[in-house]
């Protein structure tokens, strides 16, 4: 009889937190965190790696945390599947990386928490209909680029510089986003943007050519699909001598000259500290959509001189990093 009452007493605590809709689980169980990106390259990575870090800091970890991640290749298809795969799983949270990964969970699922990252603009990609009060199961963390102190950046080491050019994915809207924001941005320093779409990574190489001869300088976003083939873009820089600029710092080490950007690691971490909320009772939709908190300027002095520019002493001095 005892044993009776004591179950039907847990049953009516799962069912009130069922109709209260809190996310908690029981302190006994492994958490399970999925976390998909549509495309592997080091900033998305470490994003990935900063959640895992700061959920193990908080002390989800070793036996009690479950933590899985998909890539989806930079198919969209993919990213889809691996949402409704996830969901299946039925996980703590989910943590999707990225604009195409976050619209897929978020057209998955409207129960289990999801706190996006690294996407551009929640309220375009509509995954949010409020930054401050995103309401249901969802909210995260909004990546957009300092695009204006970026451009600023490269009139500041290209003086003379007229025209840039800007490979994008025109299928993302991630990519969209950037690429009208450069040229509105663009517009106030005097410089023209042309597109130069690249709807696949293999396209990238193509895209970058197609800018020889009619540009000053290249930009690369934090578009996905642009970043997972910037070796592609470096090369068309190097080898006809136009300087290639960056939107992440992690593509500064890969090559480009300089960057105004986030540290994506930090991204993750913060995003972590947002997914810790929900694991201990919050509900996402109660939860404001973050922006990133610092930005920090990376420099590489020797690509400079692979593409003939050299960066002037007051941007080497004000650099938090300078890659040799």
């Amino acid at each position: 009889m005892k044993r009776s009452r004591w179950g039907l007493m847990a049953g009516a605590a799962a069912l009130a937190a069922l109709v209260l809709g809190t996310y908690q689980v029981r302190a006994a169980d492994p958490v399970l965190i999925a976390v998909t990106a549509i495309v592997d390259h080091p900033a998305l990575n470490a994003v990935r790696d900063g959640v895992r870090d700061e959920l193990e800091a908080e002390g989800y970890a070793g036996d009690g945390l479950n933590f899985v991640y998909e890539s989806a290749q930079g198919n969209p298809s993919t990213a889809a599947q691996i949402a409704r795969k996830f969901v299946g799983e039925n996980p703590a949270v989910i943590v999707p990386i990225s604009t195409p990964s976050a619209q897929a969970v978020v057209a998955a699922t409207q129960d289990i928490p999801v706190v996006f990252t690294a996407v551009t603009d929640p309220l375009d990609a509509k995954l949010v209909s409020n930054m401050e009060k995103p309401g249901g199961n969802v909210t995260g963390m909004s990546d957009l680029a300092p695009v204006g102190k970026q451009l600023a950046l490269i009139r500041e080491i290209l003086p003379d510089a007229k025209t840039i050019g800007m490979p994008y994915n025109p299928g993302e809207a991630n990519g969209v986003a950037l690429m009208n924001l450069a040229k509105k941005e663009g517009a106030t320093l005097g410089f023209t943007v042309i597109e130069a779409p690249a709807v696949k990574s293999s396209d990238v190489m193509t895209a970058a050519q197609s800018l020889i001869g009619k540009v000053d300088a290249i930009y690369v976003s934090t578009d996905n699909q642009i970043v997972s083939a910037f070796a592609s873009v470096v090369k068309v820089g190097v080898d006809n001598q136009i300087p290639v600029f960056a939107g992440d710092t992690d593509s500064v080490s890969r090559g480009a000259i300089a960057a105004i950007g986030f540290d994506y690691y930090d991204v993750g971490r913060q995003t972590g500290k947002i997914v810790v909320r929900v694991l201990k009772g919050e509900k996402p939709g109660d939860i404001a959509v973050q922006g990133v908190d610092t930005v920090q300027l990376f420099v590489n002095p020797g690509a400079a001189k692979a593409m003939g520019v050299t960066i002037p002493a007051a941007v080497m001095q004000r650099a938090k990093q300078v890659v040799q």
